[in-house]
């Protein structure tokens, strides 16, 4: 830290309590200043000689016959006041970064300048600040944090700018050309441990990390930290992804639990100005921060009930970069007074930016006064979009843990990745039956509707076979379910895939809203949901018509039979699915419904599928 001393003499003032000042000597004291609280007796000559101020208030009070003089209002108070009283008398005083600002304010006040006496308290000050305060980083810092309790006098003499300015410049040095101490608690860089392959030991090692400067700046106060930044930025040296940095670090800094996505109690409009302040100062790359941090500001943002404009804009940002994110950065709480327990609003307006994007159009100036519209083609990349429906499935599970999440919202949601390739629905199967465990009392139309999400043609075999096996499913998606692997199983074995039989056709166009039913009057039948005793009736049905005509069959005809194996067991499958004897109580009345839709298929091997469904021990697939 830099300092300089003034004067030469000793310091004779001496302490009478904590309300009295005084200078040790022969002369009587024949003034009395009052700063505040504390009086100060002193003489008048030394005092007079220095400061215009003094000068006016002592001829004030000789016209009234009185020894003291009253100024409650000058900056820095009684310390700061003490010190130009010192100078006067020619004492030692030591001037440093914490106390510098606050003498040359109180000595502003006394009028202590050139035109007094040559070499005036404020020209020595002056002399300081520029030569060595303003050029050292760290008393740069310290400077500039004790101007706010001074304000605004500290900005009138341009203290602040001097050290804005200053800092800024610094920090936008070239790395190779910092030569002063700066803190960095940070994990170390690889050169800097000693661990780089290219460090030999021999020359100087390239230890200054970029982003050097941003734990000091941790230090100031909000706006004062703002003007810093911004000056910063308007430098155009440094870059987005290190401004990004100096605000994550600033954010740990100032909002307590913000590295553990909590969020932090105490001073609600401190902290919200904080959060606030940060969203203003994001660099526009959408690069230069990530989306767990964007997230993490959001969800603070929305306890300190900060404006919508910052909500808008971060929400904007994530909803840009949203397949970074991960499930639990979702998981924002929902504002009190509401039932729910996430915030799904918000998130569905995140995934409505994301999509967006595709949507934007991209406006050219063809012309002197003429416009042309031209949309960009697939902005989003496939393996973008395949993220973001990953991360919403995941999403929607956890979500649909909550009893009191309704499900428009749950749909709503996942209709709108709903048009996103996967070659899985394992997940949102996870979801959907997560949420039919935890609503079990949905009517038959919601079970119909949530139900609708999935594409039974794209689960897993194990997705399978937790599926035939789950009570919570309407019997129209076990029916798919089965009858898909049984397609499935054809087409791997080397023969065409047949034809859908007219009752799973049937199934499916009731699933885009036709009118038309499996058999007359018995839509709601299929939307029933099956008990355990008539899902094993159902599976031994279709175990026994593929080992009784795939293995037999085969046995007898050889090779060329297996046109005929596959249409006997279409055949066998149509017979099942109009059979009245194997559904008649599974077409009595049962609460729930449900159903699913298609496009592509994904291949599975049915032998062992099947032998999975003769066992009754057999290893489940555990989705919950």
């Amino acid at each position: 830290m830099k300092f300089m001393k003034l004067g030469s003499k000793p310091d004779s003032f001496q302490t009478d309590g904590n309300s009295v000042r005084y200078v040790a000597s022969e002369l009587a004291t024949d003034i009395v200043v009052n700063v505040g609280e504390v009086k100060f007796y002193l003489h008048k000559f030394p005092l007079l000689s220095k400061s215009e101020c003094l000068q006016k208030l002592v001829a004030a009070t000789n016209d009234g016959n009185s020894d003291e003089v009253h100024i409650p209002d000058i900056p820095g108070g009684p310390s700061a006041f003490e010190i130009c009283a010192k100078f006067c008398y020619g004492m030692t005083v030591t001037l440093n970064a914490y106390n510098v600002v606050a003498a040359r304010c109180a000595a502003e006040y006394l009028g202590m300048h050139e035109t007094i006496e040559k070499g005036n308290l404020i020209y020595k000050i002056d002399v300081f600040l520029n030569s060595s305060i303003f050029r050292s980083w760290k008393d740069s810092i310290i400077v500039l944090q004790t101007t706010k309790s001074l304000l605004p006098l500290s900005e009138d003499l341009k203290v602040i700018s001097h050290c804005i300015d200053s800092i800024a410049s610094k920090a936008s040095i070239d790395v190779s050309r910092v030569d002063w101490s700066y803190t960095y608690n940070r994990k170390k860089l690889p050169e800097e441990n000693g661990t780089d392959p290219k460090w030999n030991g021999v020359g100087n090692r390239p230890v200054v990390p970029k982003d050097w400067w941003v734990e000091d700046l941790c230090e100031l106060e909000i706006d004062l930290y703002k003007r810093v930044i911004m000056s910063i930025k308007t430098q155009a040296v440094i870059s987005h992804e290190v401004i990004g940095e100096a605000l994550k670090a600033f954010a740990l800094k100032r909002l307590p639990g913000f590295s553990k996505g909590m969020i932090p109690n105490g001073d609600t409009a401190k902290f919200r100005s904080t959060v606030d302040t940060i969203v203003w100062l994001l660099p526009a790359d959408k690069c230069s921060v990530s989306c767990s941090f964007l997230l993490k500001l959001l969800k603070a943002a929305i306890f300190m009930d900060s404006g919508e404009r910052a909500k808008r804009e971060l929400v904007r940002r994530i909803g840009q970069q949203l397949e970074e994110a991960s499930v639990n950065d979702l998981l924002i709480r929902a504002p009190e007074g509401e039932t729910a327990r996430y915030d799904v609003d918000t998130v569905q307006q995140i995934v409505e930016e994301f999509l967006m994007q595709e949507q934007n159009a991209e406006i050219e100036s063809t012309a002197a006064h003429e416009l042309q519209e031209v949309r960009r083609p697939g902005i989003l990349s496939d393996a973008s979009k395949l993220m973001v429906a990953k991360l919403v499935d995941g999403y929607l599970a956890e979500i649909a843990k909550d009893p009191n999440l309704p499900l428009s919202k749950f749909v709503d949601l996942a209709e709108l990745v709903s048009g996103f390739s996967r070659p899985a629905h394992d997940g949102l199967y996870r979801a959907i039956d997560m949420y039919l465990k935890e609503h079990p009392g949905i009517s038959k139309s919601e079970r119909k509707r949530i139900c609708r999400l999935m594409d039974c043609k794209k689960l897993s075999v194990d997705a399978c076979m937790h599926a035939v096996q789950n009570e919570r499913l309407p019997l129209r998606v076990v029916v798919q379910v089965l009858f898909f692997e049984q397609v499935r199983a054809t087409a791997t074995s080397g023969s065409s895939t047949p034809d859908l039989p007219k009752g799973i056709k049937d199934l499916n166009s009731a699933s885009h809203g036709s009118s038309r039913s499996v058999t007359t009057n018995t839509e709601e039948d299929w939307d029933a949901v099956a008990t355990l005793e008539e899902l094993k009736a159902l599976k031994g049905e279709l175990a026994s018509l593929r080992l009784g005509n795939g293995v037999g069959a085969s046995e007898r005809n050889g090779g060329d039979s297996k046109g005929s194996i596959d249409k006997a067991a279409i055949n066998k499958m149509k017979g099942l699915l109009m059979s009245k004897k194997i559904f008649t109580k599974l077409w009595s009345s049962k609460s729930g419904q449900g159903e699913n839709s298609g496009s592509d298929s994904s291949g599975s091997s049915v032998c062992m599928y099947t032998s999975r469904l003769k066992c009754e021990n057999s290893k489940k697939y555990m989705m919950i």
